[in-house]
């Protein structure tokens, strides 16, 4: 297991647990957690122990996002794609392409690049004291970290360009309702309940949960035509698995089924 210095990571019931580790600015990105967190990630990915992800934050916060302190120390020069390049696509991307189920327990701020952070994870379940923030344009900026991507998909045209422009702050009950979150929980429930989501999917089909994930990204990208084609065609894959065998199974012989991920 790695020694990381902006990031604890954990191994328990197929469920790895990634908490990003620094609390004193509410877990905002430098480019040392942005880089671990890749690691982590990809980690995850090859760990055939590891059959879930959940992802929080320590302390008060989710993720702040970029540390502005840490960009006034970076070279001179260095432009914004470059950075992005380095540290929130490849995160985003792998949150989206990684086939085990990711779910993000939000406990605090999610804001910036940690609301894109959030958006990608598989299901968002939030604390009652969770809060949300686009805050690119606050600074000047237009939409990074995948936001521009799944803020429309999530809460349709007009209310991502109402929350871009305004900047508002979303509290939990308002996320809930424009269905940016999944479930909202008390603060004191929430990791139990995220924890408890993680392992009950960790004990899933993993190879079936890939092929969803891969499904509905291919499908909200492109014409019913090609959806219904390539559902067909990942629909091949999962129906040779033993995942597939051990469900039909148990469902035959009235059991709970096995499933190994296989």
């Amino acid at each position: 297991m790695a020694d990381y210095q902006t990031l604890l990571y954990s191994l328990a019931d197929g469920v790895a647990e990634i908490t990003l580790n620094r609390p004193e600015a509410l877990n905002a990105f430098d480019d040392l957690m942005a880089a671990e967190f890749q690691e982590a990630l990809k980690s995850a990915e090859r760990d055939p122990a590891v059959r879930a992800l959940l992802i929080t934050g320590a302390g008060k916060g989710f993720c702040a996002g970029q540390d502005l302190g840490a960009v006034r120390e970076r070279p001179e020069g260095l432009s914004f794609r470059e950075h992005l390049l380095k540290t929130y696509n490849p995160i985003v991307a792998k949150l989206r392409s990684i086939e085990k189920p990711v779910v993000a327990a939000v406990n605090g701020a999610a804001v910036g690049a940690g609301f894109g952070l959030a958006l990608a994870c598989d299901i968002r379940y939030a604390s009652e004291t969770a809060k949300f923030r686009m805050a690119f344009i606050g600074i000047g900026l237009a939409p990074d970290s995948g936001t521009s991507y799944f803020l429309p998909r999530l809460v349709g045209m007009g209310r991502a360009l109402e929350l871009a422009y305004t900047n508002d702050l979303v509290d939990a009950a308002t996320a809930l309702q424009l269905g940016l979150v999944n479930k909202v929980f008390p603060a004191s429930e929430l990791m139990n309940v995220s924890r408890a989501l993680a392992v009950k999917l960790a004990g899933g089909p993993t190879k079936a949960y890939g092929l969803t994930k891969r499904a509905m990204l291919g499908a909200a990208s492109g014409a019913l035509d090609e959806a219904l084609d390539y559902e067909a065609h990942l629909q091949d894959i999962a129906g040779r698995t033993g995942d597939h065998k051990e469900g039909v199974a148990a469902f035959l012989e009235k059991r709970p089924p096995q499933f190994k991920g296989k």
